[in-house]
């Protein structure tokens, strides 16, 4: 598996039938690691570790419609109140994250409202925080800690 700009996270794997897996957390079943999965599974082990975001208020690889179109989001932290702390974008670390990336999040993001955007491919990390009132996004250096 690749290095990530992540600190050193703990992963569960197993294989069959020449396939590497992931015991991801969240959906609790193991899942066939792509590049994109080790990044998601880093991102989530990110949220619970350092941003201190309860388990059961992650959501992850949900479909969701956006313009009558099925799409599937990342990962989407919930607040109890069942509004959106943070949606997260996911890429394998060989894409560039670029202004074709911002804009898918912000198009699933039109549908969310959730308070912070992330977009990760594992070696970039961008954060930002939404301001609906004026209709633009902040960039920040990080996530903030889950309340």
């Amino acid at each position: 598996m690749q290095d990530l700009n992540f600190p050193g996270y703990s992963f569960r794997f197993k294989s069959s039938e020449n396939k590497v897996s992931v015991f991801d957390r969240i959906r609790k079943k193991f899942v066939v690691v792509t590049p994109e999965e080790w990044v998601r599974q880093h991102v989530i082990c990110y949220l619970i570790e350092e941003k201190e975001v309860p388990i059961n208020l992650i959501n992850v690889e949900k479909q969701i419609k956006i313009n009558g179109l099925s799409k599937r989001y990342d990962v989407v932290v919930f607040y109890p109140n069942g509004s959106i702390f943070t949606m997260v974008e996911c890429k394998a670390p060989e894409i560039t994250i670029n202004q074709q990336t911002f804009d898918q999040i912000a198009r699933y993001n039109m549908a969310l409202q959730a308070e912070y955007l992330m977009i990760s491919n594992g070696l970039q990390h961008y954060y930002c925080q939404m301001d609906y009132a004026e209709e633009q996004y902040y960039f920040l250096k990080e996530l903030p800690k889950f309340q």
